[in-house]
């Protein structure tokens, strides 16, 4: 019996998490292994470094909480394309945990071959999120072109401070605005 964490993200406030749990639940369950850890953001996968709860995963996939790292699809865990996927998957495999993916049923599978799989799965992740950002970007225009104003109104403020974030050295780091680190 292995025990698994589950990693689940979405990237927009319109979607919700919860909608993942019970199929990842489903697959620990019938393969009679013990759920131990579900890790759960709501973080755009571009915002590498700020997916805070991928970084805790990692840290405790290091102290051997689990072996298996079960997530609903390999473009949960980055857009970046292949080498990030295939460096996280790596990195992962060197604390002995394997990465099974509930969308991509061939993770299961032994063999060579899925180095290879995951190469184009994160390189199939990372088109799709530019195609994605490309779309969005025409409708600007579009929008623009037709005259409608984006953004605040002129003279807008914030109602709260904002806060600047920043990653130093992989480590997160959040100020107000105007203070120094």
């Amino acid at each position: 019996m292995g025990k698994v964490a589950v990693y689940m993200r979405v990237s927009t406030r319109e979607q919700f998490v919860e909608n993942q749990l019970p199929q990842l639940e489903r697959w620990v369950a019938d393969r009679g292994h013990q759920l131990v850890a579900v890790y759960s953001e709501n973080e755009s996968a571009w915002m590498s470094g700020h997916q805070r709860e991928l970084a805790r995963l990692v840290q405790d996939a290091k102290k051997g909480r689990f072996n298996f790292l079960l997530t609903w699809s390999l473009d949960r865990l980055s857009r970046q394309g292949s080498l990030a996927i295939l460096s996280l998957v790596h990195k992962l495999s060197r604390y002995g945990v394997r990465v099974v993916s509930l969308q991509e049923t061939w993770t299961e599978a032994p063999g060579e071959l899925a180095e290879i799989l995951y190469a184009i799965a994160g390189w199939v992740a990372r088109m799709e999120s530019q195609r994605r950002s490309e779309r969005t970007k025409a409708g600007l225009v579009r929008v623009r072109a037709a005259g409608v104003r984006l953004g605040r109104p002129p003279g807008a403020r914030d109602k709260k401070r904002r806060k600047k974030r920043s990653v130093r050295n992989g480590v997160f780091f959040s100020t107000d605005l105007g203070r120094e680190f």
